[in-house]
């Protein structure tokens, strides 16, 4: 069981659409459903009436006259780091809405815009910042991490060959006192893996604490981070204590970190260092003693050499590095996230859905996934919330799911020509096998159509093996 403690939020929502009609017919519509509602027809008025009105929540689209949302998001953060901002969005803007949760953005609705999934977002937003998970006791084996000799968690560890050497790493390094550097996509579950090793540590009885450095503005990071006390700048109405202060005895998770300015970098580096710091505009030192993990979708190593992170500082933090595979070079997984992710919309909208259909499956397993498991949850929740059967078909996922936009395995096979794929040698017996399987994979493919299912009936193989198959023959060419 999972406790929870609820903070009541008020229903307040600020709408800001360009298109009169969708602010009206959003105004009509929240208004019904208990929420006091303001609009706002351009980005600039927009945040005006933000600064008005301070609104827990705001509904923005993403494509805006004056603005883009992206930069509605960054200044409403700035003025408010607390505010939930969901963002409206076509579907050809998906990758840009991945890209926008990662400034901050608590979720994206792709339009058209389904009115029970308008009402779900905006109640898990009102209700997300005030639960806190103390315990959880779960079955089914494949929501714990116990097969791995990790503590049981609340959330599914995969199965995937890639995911069991993730869990290696963090078996190994979670009992040790290291800092360490998670690298990963946007949407890989950074802060699940930070988390995990928090709870496998000996800081588990303590705080764990995360910080989206991403949403911090240079203004912002040092009272975020370090603390300040009362009258240290212009707003500062009170003393408050920063996230270090928080953390202390447990973790803290620094989650893209590389878009901290540099004179927070530098002060950052002497709190880890000295294990001491002080508030903003405070002259005490407070001794701290904290597990620092971080996070980037870019390598740090990289970042200090253009000059865009401090290199000592990186290398405090390189005690220990994980890469965390996309979901897409974790193919066994995401069946697994899709069943696990239908299991907790069922929970969540009060529903009985069974199952996918063979077609849904197989357009889930061939798609690329830019948004990675962040993206997989948001499309199961949707096509949950629009099938009113008990089997999810493809007619509910989004256009780009049903006419793939990945290169198809056929087609990058095809164009390959096969001296790409063998080995120099001839002789080494390892690559004459695998030319074999090839030959023998690529011959049924062709028979049946490029029909995977049917293939891997013929080849007496699940579908998944068949994929991560093509995907390894794939990976081999573009090395070669």
């Amino acid at each position: 069981m999972i406790l929870k403690r609820i903070v009541m939020v008020e229903k307040k929502i600020l709408v800001i659409d360009d298109d009169m009609d969708m602010c009206a017919l959003l105004q009509r519509f929240l208004t019904k459903n208990g929420y006091t509602v303001d609009t706002a027809t351009s980005g600039s008025k927009g945040i005006e009436k933000f600064k008005e009105g301070h609104h827990p929540l705001v509904l923005c689209d993403y494509r805006l006259g004056d603005k883009e949302g992206r930069d509605v998001l960054k200044e409403i953060k700035s003025i408010a780091p607390t505010a939930k901002v969901i963002i409206i969005t076509g579907y050809s803007d998906i990758k840009t809405a991945v890209e926008v949760i990662k400034m901050g953005a608590f979720d994206y609705i792709i339009k058209p815009l389904i009115p029970d999934e308008v009402l779900n977002v905006l109640d898990r937003a009102l209700q997300q910042p005030a639960f806190v998970p103390v315990a959880t006791n779960q079955s089914g084996s494949a929501k714990t991490g116990s097969a791995n000799g990790l503590k049981p968690s609340s959330y599914l560890v995969g199965t995937d060959i890639a995911t069991k050497e993730l869990y290696q790493q963090i078996q190994l390094v979670a009992p040790t006192n290291y800092s360490i550097i998670l690298y990963g996509e946007s949407g890989t579950g950074k802060e699940v893996i930070a988390k995990t090793i928090h709870e496998n540590s000996d800081r588990a009885h303590m705080p764990f604490v995360a910080v989206d450095c991403g949403t911090l503005t240079k203004e912002l990071a040092g009272s975020e981070l370090f603390g300040h006390e009362k009258g240290s700048f212009t707003g500062a109405v009170g003393s408050k204590e920063g996230s270090f202060e928080v953390a202390n005895g447990g973790t803290l998770f620094l989650d893209e970190v590389a878009n901290l300015g540099i004179e927070i970098q530098a002060t950052l580096l002497r709190v880890i260092q000295e294990r001491k710091f002080k508030r903003v505009g405070g002259n005490k030192e407070m001794p701290v003693d904290v597990r620092v993990i971080v996070a980037s979708n870019e390598n740090l190593k990289d970042a200090y050499q253009a000059g865009k992170f401090r290199e000592d500082l990186f290398h405090r933090f390189n005690e220990f590095s994980i890469h965390i595979p996309a979901l897409r070079k974790r193919g066994v997984d995401i069946t697994a996230f899709a069943n696990y992710f239908l299991d907790i919309t069922n929970e969540e909208l009060g529903k009985t859905v069974a199952d996918f259909s063979e077609e849904v499956m197989e357009l889930l397993l061939q798609y690329q996934w830019p948004g990675n498991v962040r993206e997989l949850r948001n499309v199961i929740r949707r096509a949950v919330l629009l099938t009113t059967g008990k089997v999810i078909e493809a007619k509910v996922l989004p256009p780009e799911i049903i006419h793939n936009s990945r290169i198809m395995h056929s087609d990058i096979i095809e164009k390959s020509p096969q001296k790409r794929f063998v080995a120099d040698s001839d002789s080494d017996l390892k690559n004459a096998a695998t030319q074999a399987e090839y030959e023998t994979i690529m011959k049924v493919l062709q028979q049946v159509k490029y029909n995977k299912t049917k293939a891997a009936e013929i080849l007496h193989i699940d579908r998944k093996t068949l994929y991560n198959k093509i995907n390894g023959f794939e990976d081999q060419m573009v090395n070669n």
